[in-house]
């Protein structure tokens, strides 16, 4: 199969090279140049993946016009980037080729889950690729687990049948909402776990943010029209806990750096990479007012965030809420 990559970030990367070995034409686009030429020169991502040589078999490229060629196009770009993208390449696009998501987030403008964005620009229903896979991992073919979904049955089945290796077992999970929402607002909770962190709270801490934020995804998904029994699957609890303690994590070690004490502005410099979490938490913070959702670890990162709240004394309020049953 011809397998596209739109953006050569870390995870489309790891993907990629995890893929090569099922003998997949793949080619990976990326809007800059020196990234192009280092993978074709090279065999490297040294900014995303510093200790992986990556496949031969893969080749990247500047030109967009060849998504025409592609079997199945990856969207691996932000998902604040997504809804250009889309834009930039449907008039390209062939109608019997297969649209992937990898993107873990919603759409600062329109509130929308990037497969009601994938929607509105192409016409088609994506296929969601979601659960607990940090891309070192992946690239270094360690067993790895997730799911896809799509309302799009035939899709979604040709992706698990060709995306799944030995070490990268793709599972079916058909409610959309759910894989979409766990995705997205884990990364949220993941801030609150690395901030908790950063500030040198201990595990009982950790443990009570991670639980807490699991009622507050699942409060979110089903109020957006979720399956409750998604989220105690890869792509809720699974997701939150790699999220949740690995320094793998962007969103977590971004949350310690400003737990530490830096501005957000300067742990996102830190950390080199976009962090998915903070533009969630402002678009999550919005649609939980809107919807009426009680959200407090989300409504306390943002206003670390955003309002130069102090992280302690927020932990404290965050304490002291009114008392109530579990």
């Amino acid at each position: 199969m011809k397998i596209m990559f739109l953006g050569a970030g870390s995870f489309g990367t790891a993907l990629s090279h995890a893929l090569s070995d099922k003998k997949h034409e793949i080619t990976i686009w990326d809007r800059k140049k020196e990234t192009v030429d280092e993978i074709n020169a090279h065999h490297t991502n040294h900014k995303y993946l510093p200790e992986i040589r990556l496949s031969e078999n893969i080749r990247a490229t500047g030109d967009l016009s060849l998504v025409n060629d592609a079997d199945f196009l990856v969207l691996s770009v932000p998902s604040s980037a997504a809804r250009e993208m889309c834009a930039k390449i449907k008039d390209n696009l062939r109608q019997d080729t297969v649209i992937v998501s990898l993107a873990k987030g919603i759409d600062p403008l329109t509130l929308k889950t990037m497969s009601e964005v994938i929607r509105d620009e192409l016409g088609r229903d994506a296929v969601i690729l979601s659960g607990p896979s940090h891309a070192e991992e992946v690239a270094l073919n360690l067993p790895t687990a997730v799911v896809v979904s799509s309302h799009d049955e035939i899709a979604m089945r040709n992706v698990q049948e060709c995306f799944s290796t030995d070490s990268f077992r793709i599972y079916l999970n058909s409610d959309v909402t759910g894989v979409e929402t766990g995705s997205a607002v884990k990364n949220i909770i993941a801030l609150a776990a690395g901030i908790s962190d950063g500030i040198g709270f201990g595990d009982n801490t950790k443990a009570a943010l991670m639980t807490r934020g699991m009622a507050e995804i699942i409060r979110m998904g089903v109020a957006l029209g979720a399956r409750e029994d998604t989220f105690y699957g890869l792509t809720g609890m699974g997701d939150l806990i790699v999220t949740c303690t690995s320094m793998h994590s962007r969103n977590r070690r971004c949350g310690i750096l400003i737990g530490q004490g830096k501005t957000p502005e300067e742990a996102v410099k830190e950390v080199g990479m976009v962090v998915e979490g903070i533009k969630a938490c402002k678009s999550y913070f919005e649609l939980s007012a809107k919807m009426g959702v009680e959200m407090p670890i989300t409504e306390s990162i943002h206003r670390i965030l955003f309002m130069d709240a102090d992280p302690e004394e927020t932990a404290l309020d965050l304490m002291t809420r009114d008392l109530k049953r579990e």
